[in-house]
């Protein structure tokens, strides 16, 4: 009975293409360039924000145990390619960190890891999606939407604020180096 299955439901699924997309161009960074990597993060990542908002309130089931499919090697190797990239660019100031309002120093905060932390969410996401078996996938739904909303959400919305800047940023410094070139 597939018609009141959240797991067959168009938001679902629609966000199994975006997660999935999401994870493929996280795993390839090191075949891309700096700016066609922060273009295409900055637009995919408001679409897979918008995607996870829309997923199904399911309900979790204790009895169902997820095996989580990215590896601690995985995930530091996700965040190594992208800092790699990002260079300068990746470090940024944490303004929503919860030690922010007692301290006078600011909070550094890395785009690399709120990106590995997002592709460790999704990749586990997608992985579990792919076994087939509706139980997983409805607690993957569950688990997923929960996080989501406790913690990747979060860190998606401070990638996405630092990368703003980075890409402008970074298009005006390399406007500026062509003019000083000229």
């Amino acid at each position: 009975m597939k018609e009141n299955n959240p797991i067959y439901e168009r938001n679902t699924l629609e966000f199994v293409t975006v997660a999935l997309e999401y994870c493929t161009f996280i795993e390839n960074t090191k075949d891309i360039t700096f700016l066609d990597f922060v273009d295409k993060a900055t637009k995919l990542l408001p679409l897979l924000y918008l995607k996870a908002t829309l997923l199904p309130d399911v309900e979790q089931d204790d009895d169902v145990d997820l095996e989580p499919t990215v590896t601690e090697g995985m995930y530091e190797s996700v965040r190594e390619m992208i800092s790699g990239l990002l260079g300068k660019y990746d470090t940024y100031l944490e303004t929503f960190h919860p030690d922010m309002k007692y301290s006078d120093a600011p909070i550094a905060a890395f785009i690399s890891e709120n990106l590995a932390d997002v592709y460790q969410e999704t990749g586990d996401f997608v992985a579990l999606f792919r076994l087939g078996n509706e139980e997983i996938m409805q607690e993957a739904i569950a688990v997923c939407r929960i996080n989501f909303i406790e913690f990747w959400g979060q860190s998606l919305l401070n990638a996405l604020k630092a990368l703003h800047t980075v890409r402008f940023e970074a298009s005006f410094d390399s406007d500026e180096n062509e003019e000083e070139e000229e």
